[in-house]
């Protein structure tokens, strides 16, 4: 009974990894954006040279 269970969670893992894979690649043909917004930022540094 334990091996069905752990042979089961091992075929799920390995489904979802390439649902997540196909979804990355195929992601973009739909319409999904995974580029990050791309904003220029300035941020003043102190550098307490002495």
């Amino acid at each position: 009974m334990i091996r069905r269970l752990i042979k089961f969670l091992v075929y799920l893992v390995l489904l979802a990894f390439i649902g997540l894979a196909a979804y990355a690649y195929l992601g973009p043909w739909f319409g999904v954006d995974f580029s990050p917004p791309q904003s220029e930022i300035r941020k003043p540094v102190d550098l307490n040279v002495d």
